[in-house]
């Protein structure tokens, strides 16, 4: 009697560890199988037309292309990847354009009331925080709106903005006041005023929200904040015109892109030292880490192309050629990189394999989509990316599967110990 009943609880054991991990590798695969779209700002040729290319980051191919007024510099996506933000800081402007990225068009545009520069959007997407340059002001943005609600008053030329993890502070970088301004977000008060390097105009917060990186151009190195007593701790020292900077989602790997040295530093986090440099392309200036953390993208202003890195090896993996200096990079548009036919907000009139329209393209856009999909796959690999992601997709698969297939094999042999 008794091996009976340790047989039922084992049982329900058996059958409630299989449901979970079941459960547990369908919200994995949704996970590993997501591939963003990069989303890359240029200002362009024309005189007040920018462009912002739109790369699937599966492939790297470059599918379509948004054009906006203005010259988009830096960019910012909603965490739930339905919305990009792209400012405009060209002198006289005042609008923010958004960008819908289930039709890839311009659905909004804000006025902001000065030429916008950093932009950074709140973890619950609700609102857009957009420093306006040569001026002591942030806009405060509402998503469902787009409409300024706010105005927030910091220190003299913002810049950059970061805002932490849980959405309470912002961190706002001033130029020529050399500071970085804390903002209690629930108030839009300052709370804190940091001295920083020389000219600060990059920012970012790790996902912990325990530590800030400052990037000070005219110093040549970085200032890390204590986010919980707002001290400078240390500086770090990288290269020439250090711009712009991300951080891995897990906190481990800060990249630097040095403007004047054309490469990227990388810190680690843990002894904040440099690691490495990465060589790169002319004048990196925008960077982003892509969600699953795998992967950064540097935007090669002078050499209009972006440099893909392997964040395991630290190694340029590939070479993206987009249009005519590409700025900023931000991620949207999360898909099922399984899914065909994939909507881009074109239709059927397409050039060969890169599914862009080519209606109301200028010659430049046209020769940028031809001189992508002929040389993307321009990498040390020679392969660009996508076996790379090929092999993530069977390292990252395989043990789930395997355990799955254990669990089973372990029920199975129960019962049959049973009869």
């Amino acid at each position: 009697m008794k091996e009976i009943i340790c047989d039922k609880a084992c049982q329900r054991i058996l059958i409630k560890a299989f449901v979970i991990m079941a459960l547990a590798l369908i919200v994995k695969a949704n996970i590993t199988y997501a591939a963003p779209f990069a989303y890359v700002t240029s200002p362009g040729k024309n005189i007040n037309i920018g462009t912002v290319f739109v790369i699937d980051t599966k492939t790297n191919n470059l599918t379509t292309m948004v054009e906006i007024e203005g010259y988009p510099g830096k960019v910012a996506a909603t965490p739930d990847g339905t919305k990009i933000y792209v400012t405009d800081s060209s002198i006289g402007s005042t609008t923010v354009s958004v960008i819908n990225t289930e039709t890839n068009t311009r659905s909004a545009t804000v006025d902001v009331g000065g030429s916008s520069c950093g932009v950074a959007i709140n973890p619950t997407g609700t609102r857009a925080y957009v420093a306006i340059r040569d001026s002591n002001t942030v806009s405060v943005i509402s998503t469902a709106t787009n409409s300024v609600i706010d105005t927030l008053n910091v220190g003299t030329d913002p810049w950059a903005v970061a805002i932490n993890p849980d959405g309470t502070k912002l961190y706002v970088t001033n130029r020529r006041s050399n500071t970085t301004s804390v903002i209690n977000t629930a108030t839009n008060n300052i709370i804190a005023t940091v001295n920083v390097g020389n000219f600060p105009i990059g920012v970012a917060v790790t996902p912990d929200g325990t530590k800030v990186y400052v990037l000070n151009a005219r110093s040549n190195n970085v200032s890390v904040i204590d986010t919980a007593t707002n001290n400078v701790t240390t500086t770090i020292s990288v290269g020439n015109r250090p711009g712009r900077v991300a951080v891995t989602p897990n906190g481990k790997r800060v990249y630097v892109t040095n403007w004047e040295d054309d490469s990227v530093s990388v810190i680690d986090t843990a002894t904040n030292d440099v690691t490495t440099t990465i060589s790169v392309g002319t004048h990196p200036n925008g960077v982003a880490v892509d969600p699953d953390g795998t992967k950064v993208y540097v935007a090669n202003y002078d050499s209009n192309n972006l440099s893909v890195i392997d964040v395991a090896t630290n190694n340029v993996i590939a070479i993206v050629n987009v249009g005519y200096h590409p700025s900023g990079v931000a991620f949207g548009h999360f898909i099922d990189s399984n899914t065909t036919g994939q909507s881009t907000g074109t239709n059927s009139s397409s050039t060969e394999n890169s599914g862009v329209e080519e209606t109301n393209l200028s010659s430049e856009e046209k020769n940028a989509l031809k001189l992508s999909s002929s040389n993307n796959n321009n990498s040390e690999s020679g392969n660009g990316s996508s076996s790379g992601e090929n092999e993530s997709s069977k390292n990252s698969s395989t043990p789930g599967f395997g355990l799955l297939g254990g669990l089973a094999g372990l029920y199975g042999g129960w019962k049959f110990r049973k009869k």
